[in-house]
């Protein structure tokens, strides 16, 4: 009973920190005069990508600080959560995303066409592509020490030149946006303070971290009270629960028929999860990955070279066309049941 309230009462706190956070992030997105493109793909993606970003960040840490066979294992679990969030953003994400379009049609101005900023969303794609093809490389291929530093140092300089060139182009203008802060009354207190924007937006960030670790340790004690292999935690539902503020916000903003945020939120955070993480995995592990991450990486990579067909297209896309993300997700699935023997 108690990892049933502890599963759902981290879930809900996911999906109540995501509302805020949207409503925080497009008022500071406005009052920083940021495009669109900028906003889901810089603000929004960093943001929401940092639950994630700590898992492999701390078994690293504890990689260096354990001993030689604890640390290979949360070695092993580093490279796992690395490779594993920017498959779900191809994957599972853009699954999301068609449904999510499909299911709000009718409340939609745009039906079931998603209307984003081509350009901006094409950056995004093309960014990941190479990045995440150079850092999937480097771990099939045998490179020395000092390669792998200099990949990783170019992956740094790659991202922050990706955030230069995305607040330089800026893209259309957010549109019509609430300055209602949620948690800052107007009626009562009056227009909200830039502190009190940067505040819930924080405060958000810090209530998604910890409900997404919350809702991974439920995870945990459920597999070992029903006997689930805990590799099939950390390389499927690990990933999944830590993913789902990007999920989240991007389903808030389709709703609402903001379709460059949505899509930026997601690709801009496939670009910070093939770049920065990655890095830590190449500097801080022996970054070889085995076959069910070579294989993750490679429908990852595949999903993102058919979206980017779609973004080269003339026209809106179909919300349609992105459910056949969600069959490379269902492979993946097999795939890691199938090498956990279940």
């Amino acid at each position: 009973m108690t990892t049933i309230i502890e599963l759902v009462g981290s879930l809900v706190a996911i999906l109540g920190a995501a509302v805020l956070f949207t409503n925080a992030v497009e008022m500071l997105g406005e009052r920083l005069n940021l495009g669109s493109g900028a906003v889901g793909s810089v603000l929004a993606a960093v943001g929401t990508a940092l639950p994630e970003t700590m898992i492999p960040v701390v078994a690293l840490l504890g990689a260096a600080l354990a001993g030689e066979s604890a640390g290979a294992a949360a070695s092993e679990i580093g490279i796992g959560a690395i490779l594993g969030a920017p498959f779900l953003l191809a994957t599972l994400a853009m699954f999301i995303v068609g449904i999510t379009a499909l299911g709000f049609r009718r409340r939609r101005e745009n039906g079931t066409e998603l209307i984003i900023e081509k350009r901006t969303t094409r950056r995004d794609v093309v960014y990941f592509l190479v990045a995440f093809a150079v850092a999937a490389g480097a771990g099939i291929v045998a490179l020395s020490t000092y390669v792998k530093v200099l990949v990783a140092i170019v992956l740094v300089g790659a991202y922050v030149f990706y955030v230069w060139r995305t607040i330089v182009a800026g893209g259309e203008t957010i549109g019509e946006t609430t300055d209602n802060l949620t948690l800052w009354p107007e009626s009562s207190w009056g227009r909200a303070p830039t502190w009190a924007v940067a505040a819930q937006l924080l405060g958000t960030l810090v209530v998604m971290g910890v409900g997404a670790h919350t809702f991974v340790r439920g995870v945990e004690h459920a597999s070992e009270s029903l006997g689930i292999p805990a590799g099939l935690i950390s390389l499927v539902l690990a990933p999944l629960a830590t993913e789902l503020p990007e999920k989240f916000n991007s389903v808030i903003w389709l709703r609402e028929d903001k379709d460059t945020l949505a899509f930026g939120n997601i690709t801009g955070a496939m670009v910070f999860q093939s770049t920065l993480p990655v890095s830590l995995g190449l500097l801080f592990t022996r970054w070889e990955l085995d076959f069910i991450n070579v294989f993750s990486a490679v429908l990852a990579l595949a999903s993102s070279v058919v979206l980017l067909g779609l973004l080269l297209r003339k026209g809106p896309i179909k919300a349609y066309y992105l459910l056949g993300a969600g069959i490379l997700y269902v492979a993946f699935l097999v795939a890691a049941i199938y090498q956990l023997g279940l």
